[in-house]
């Protein structure tokens, strides 16, 4: 267990609306013994996808299926907070697009947020720019009001959360393909980051600069989690592997000063795919992150 301070809620998104395998990660992260970690387990918000329709006038697909998406697992969040107020949300998804759904909750619930963004791409990219047009390319885009008005007015506040309240750590900026390159341009220069090659140096030191921002010690955090920000070499069962990516002991160290700071208000988990996973080695591996960092 854990501790006592958390509990679970399952996001079974997968923005592709494909079926792939990120919406079967609550179920198999729960099979690996998850729920027995957390002082409660309130099932999975009705947040799946299954369009692969491509909105025309902006590029995003499943916008509208999103939208409701976002909608379904904000209100179930946002009761949880409610209801269980002495406990923190690990949230699991599903892809990095759940944050559309997430920090919506948190915004009704306690006010302004700041975001720590583990992952190992900047998903910043637009309904034209993304090849694919799924919304885990361009969510951190969305939450700092880049992007198609129906995703970035989800909390009626726009932005969700300002770029300089967004902390990215672990993206690559080496090797890049050219659309790569061109995402990683569109981040505003007021989003503090610290890519993997930084991290990869003392993973423990960047976690503690993480920690220090932004320089606010009122407002409170999230902690989110693509596990894409692993190498491919430790972690394959993701969507998009890349390398030049952290190791299992890198990651826990990066984490850990986020995971014990005072002014964290949660965590989601996003990006494992079940379907590459069928001797569940990889589902004890997050568990056994998860194990190591959470308070």
């Amino acid at each position: 267990m854990i501790t006592d301070d958390w509990f679970l809620l399952g996001a079974p998104w997968d923005c592709s609306g494909s079926g792939r395998g990120e919406q079967a990660a609550p179920a198999a992260l729960r099979a690996a013994g998850l729920a027995a970690m957390v002082e409660r387990d309130l099932g999975d918000a009705a947040c799946a996808i299954d369009s692969v329709e491509r909105d025309v006038r902006t590029g995003v697909l499943a916008l509208r299926e999103t939208v409701h998406a976002a909608h379904a697992l904000a209100a179930d969040l946002e009761r949880a907070m409610r209801d269980l107020p002495a406990q923190r949300p690990l949230v699991v998804g599903g892809d990095c697009s759940i944050l559309l759904g997430i920090v919506p909750a948190l915004r009704r619930s306690v006010g302004p947020v700041g975001l720590w963004f583990l992952d190992g791409h900047p998903d910043f990219s637009d309904g034209a720019g993304s090849e694919t047009g799924e919304t885990a390319d361009m969510e951190l885009a969305v939450l700092t009001g880049d992007g198609a008005d129906p995703l970035v007015e989800l909390a009626e506040v726009v932005p969700m959360v300002p770029a300089d309240a967004v902390v990215m750590l672990g993206h690559r900026t080496s090797g890049l393909d050219a659309a790569s390159a061109r995402e990683l341009a569109r981040v505003p220069e007021a989003l503090h980051r610290i890519d993997a090659a930084a991290v990869a140096v003392d993973p423990a030191a960047a976690g503690r600069r993480a920690a220090a921002l932004p320089p606010d010690p009122d407002l409170r955090m999230w902690l989110h989690l693509d596990l894409d920000v692993l190498d491919g070499e430790a972690l394959p069962a993701v969507s998009y592997p890349q390398s030049r990516g952290l190791d299992w002991d890198q990651l826990a160290a990066v984490m850990e000063p986020l995971a014990r700071s005072p002014r964290l208000l949660g965590v989601s988990v996003a990006d494992f795919r079940a379907d590459l996973d069928p001797t569940g080695e990889h589902a004890a591996r997050i568990l056994d992150l998860l194990d190591r960092v959470l308070p």
